[in-house]
């Protein structure tokens, strides 16, 4: 190390001993010599070695978009007290039906295009990503608590005491007579609608009514005070 420091310590007399190149030796003057020049291929222990380091990774293959996902197969099954059905894609006419009991509740998941009818008096359903889903449900002890399910559509025989949309867009809730007294909470959601049954038996046309989408509010006596807004016409 002495030695070394030495060298330094000579300031600009270091490169003393340096052997001047002549222009005819240097490549960026003389184009022959570039022409005539090659690169040495890399050995096998430097390939495995720049592997090894890191270096020269291949890239981590990309996720396969959705589409191009194998499907898996439909599943309804009754686990203890909770049915679970998902993955039923595109059934066309035919009809998921599921026997419940008073004390069962439904899960329902990545069902699309399909017709779910549940017989029988449940505790409660749950349905999540599942895109233009239609069910029918008889009675509910509790709720229906629909997740992020565009284009869904539910008809009630009996009575559901509650209903709960959460980032639905487009919907249709038909009610019975004996649901008329049904609780519906949205929330982010838009175009959904609830259709009642007529007044009067001799009346065949059921009615339409839209849930509000835009609010007006204002600050009053240090409290914010929301009130739908209407639109005529």
């Amino acid at each position: 190390m002495s030695a070394v420091f030495d060298q330094i310590n000579q300031g600009s007399g270091v490169t003393a001993n340096l052997k001047k190149v002549d222009k005819s030796q240097m490549t960026h003057k003389n184009p022959s010599l570039r022409a005539g020049a090659t690169v040495p291929g890399r050995t096998n222990s430097q390939s495995s070695s720049a592997t090894s380091s890191g270096r020269g990774k291949s890239p981590l293959p990309n996720k396969k978009p959705e589409s191009m996902r194998a499907k898996k197969a439909g599943r309804k099954e009754l686990d203890g007290n909770k049915w679970i059905v998902e993955n039923f894609d595109n059934t066309g006419a035919e009809i998921v039906e599921i026997a419940a009991e008073l004390n069962h509740s439904i899960l329902i998941s990545r069902c699309s295009k399909c017709i779910i009818k549940v017989h029988g008096k449940a505790n409660a359903i749950a349905i999540d990503n599942s895109p233009n889903l239609s069910i029918l449900i008889d009675s509910l002890v509790s709720s229906l608590d629909v997740i992020k399910s565009p284009k869904f559509q539910v008809q009630v025989d009996g009575v559901v005491p509650t209903i709960l949309l959460d980032q639905v867009d487009g919907a249709q809730i038909y009610l019975s007579n004996d649901s008329l007294a049904t609780e519906m909470f949205t929330s982010k959601c838009s175009s959904v609608n609830v259709v009642i049954p007529p007044k009067e038996e001799s009346d065949d046309d059921s009615k339409e009514l839209a849930f509000p989408e835009q609010f007006r509010s204002v600050v009053k006596d240090g409290v914010l005070v929301s009130e739908v807004v209407d639109h005529a016409g």
